[in-house]
């Protein structure tokens, strides 16, 4: 079973609201979701629409036709109207006498009750049309107005009359909660990873689609004992981040495209002071303002070169959200034992995105610091220290009783005095690289590949396009031997893997959501490997997979 629901109108119509007791309804009902945010930048107006795709199976992206939409203004029903599939209903305002359109007066309906409320109104009228009890339903009302009480009344109300203002037209069944099953979107995952891992500061500027993340864990701030600070910009969250690292606490902040240019210099500033910290760059399209509020991959070789000269660094992606979980997880601990900034690239698709995950295994997720031991320390504390590995021990101001810990943005010796001669220079930029030949050896993530052993095209992707070349994958294996090549780690590149598979004579597809092939020019690169098809995208609209299907067919398939 795939059902697809659509949620259309303008801002401030309170389609957030439908898509949230909807999602969670779906969730208790046992069903798989995957939804997608749809959205303009501005307070009210425009056109937006919300996605929420239900199975029994699960789902790894949106899907294109629509099943039931709700569509509460007469805009959507004709913006919509050529996606619906052929047994599709429309559920809206608009009276007509064509077969798949269902009026509904909501503003009458609410009008008795609780004009304000009239998007409740939809909520328990598809309910009804889809076949399903509204027990569940009235339980996610209860929770999501349960600041407002004076409200949970009203809406329960408008809830029923919804519902008993339409018939039946599907029949969807209970299939029992998974209680190992939750929802989430990509930002909480991101921010759920972080305090998993301790984190004890977080600092940002509000910057869509990155906001959930200050969200997330300003909600957290109390119950853990965690301090949140919103900052007047992004270079004061960096810098303040920073702070908090060299203070010894865990620190992380998130924005991006336009953020992450701005914080440039303060990454560069962690690179030579070996400061840990953890940056969550939420891409949107640019360049400047570009599509503030849509989806892309654009950041990709800017976060790899960001800042001047070189410097350690590390760039990951998660490739959804159950992976956003563990790899900020993993990003603290990597930041931590080789004293670098590690840059997250999630994007808008993967952010403001929800998805049915599995309960987060904690078992094996393991805090590790890496700070001096105090006993260890003999004589004049070096914070500089040359090493064999490149990694000195690192303490924090006031962790040792009778040494005073320096750090500097200057060139430094080992006790992070400025200094200025070739010699030490050189030794400087060879202590920080071999922490990177180490990062190499030991701790990156070789590419996820499924498939035939012997496949004919790879669909090489990174991040977030995992999911939708997985679908597309899959029905493209019907007629063709298909494979997927999934990174995690973009920099340094694990290059392994890619390399046997280069040698298996298969055409590499690589799927991008940017317009210059970014990440096929960076494992060129470093592997001298090119890809020999590019299925790209950067209209801030995510991919499908029956859309990389359809341009493998059109654009590829010999």
């Amino acid at each position: 079973m795939d059902f697809n629901i659509v949620i259309a109108g303008e801002a401030g119509q309170g389609l957030k609201t439908v898509e949230a007791m909807l999602t969670k309804t779906f969730s208790r009902h046992g069903y798989y979701l995957f939804s997608t945010k749809d959205y303009m930048s501005r307070v009210r107006g425009g056109h937006n629409f919300m996605q929420i795709r239900i199975s029994d199976q699960k789902l790894e992206g949106p899907d294109e036709g629509i099943d039931l939409l709700l569509a509460l203004n007469e805009e959507s029903v004709e913006i919509h109207s050529p996606q619906m599939n052929e047994d599709g209903t429309i559920l809206s305002e608009v009276e007509s006498d064509k077969d798949e359109m269902v009026y509904l007066d909501a503003k009458g309906i609410a009008k008795e009750v609780n004009p304000r409320a009239v998007n409740t109104v939809f909520v328990g009228a598809a309910f009804k049309i889809m076949g399903l009890p509204t027990d569940q339903a009235e339980e996610a009302v209860k929770e999501h107005f349960a600041k407002k009480e004076e409200v949970v009344d009203d809406n329960l109300d408008l809830l029923k009359k919804g519902y008993d203002a339409v018939n039946e037209l599907y029949n969807l069944k209970d299939l029992g909660k998974n209680e190992e099953n939750i929802v989430i979107d990509g930002n909480s995952a991101v921010g759920l990873g972080a305090l998993l891992a301790g984190l004890s500061y977080y600092t940002a500027y509000p910057m869509s689609p990155s906001t959930g993340i200050l969200h997330y864990v300003a909600g957290k701030q109390e119950e853990l004992g965690i301090v949140v600070e919103q900052s007047e910009d992004e270079i004061a969250s960096i810098n303040m981040a920073l702070g908090g690292s060299y203070a010894g606490m865990r620190s992380m902040t998130g924005t991006s495209g336009g953020g992450l240019a701005l914080m440039a210099e303060g990454i560069g500033l962690a690179g030579i002071t070996e400061l840990p910290i953890v940056v969550a760059d939420v891409q949107r399209p640019g360049p400047a303002t570009g599509l503030p509020t849509r989806t892309g991959q654009g950041d990709l070789l800017f976060a790899v070169n960001i800042a001047q000269d070189e410097f350690p660094l590390m760039v990951l992606a998660p490739k959804d959200q159950e992976d956003a979980v563990y790899q900020t997880f993993r990003a603290f601990n990597l930041a931590d034992k080789y004293q670098i900034p590690v840059i997250i690239l999630s994007d808008q698709f993967l952010g403001d995105g929800s998805k049915t995950i599995k309960e987060i295994d904690t078992s094996e997720m393991k805090i590790e610091r890496h700070l001096v031991d105090p006993a260890e320390v003999e004589g004049e504390y070096k914070r500089y220290k040359f090493t064999e590995d490149g990694i000195s021990p690192r303490a924090y101001p006031g962790q040792l009783k009778d040494n005073i810990v320096l750090i500097d943005s200057d060139e430094h010796d080992e006790f992070a005095h400025i200094v200025e001669d070739a010699e030490t220079r050189n030794k400087m930029v060879e202590k920080r690289n071999k922490k990177m030949e180490k990062l190499k050896n030991e701790d990156l993530l070789e590419p996820e590949y499924t498939g035939p052993e012997a496949p004919d095209y790879i669909l090489v992707g990174w991040g977030s396009t995992a999911g939708p070349i997985r679908e597309a994958k899959d029905i493209l294996s019907d007629d063709y031997k298909v494979g997927q090549l999934a990174f995690n780690d973009v920099w340094p590149l694990p290059t392994k893997t890619i390399k046997e598979i280069a040698e298996k004579d298969a055409k590499l597809v690589f799927v991008e959501n940017n317009a210059g092939a970014q990440f096929d020019r960076l494992v060129r690169s470093e592997t001298g490997i090119k890809a020999d098809y590019n299925i790209l995208k950067d209209d801030g609209r995510p991919f499908s997979g029956q859309e990389i299907y359809r341009r493998f067919k059109e654009e590829v398939s010999e």
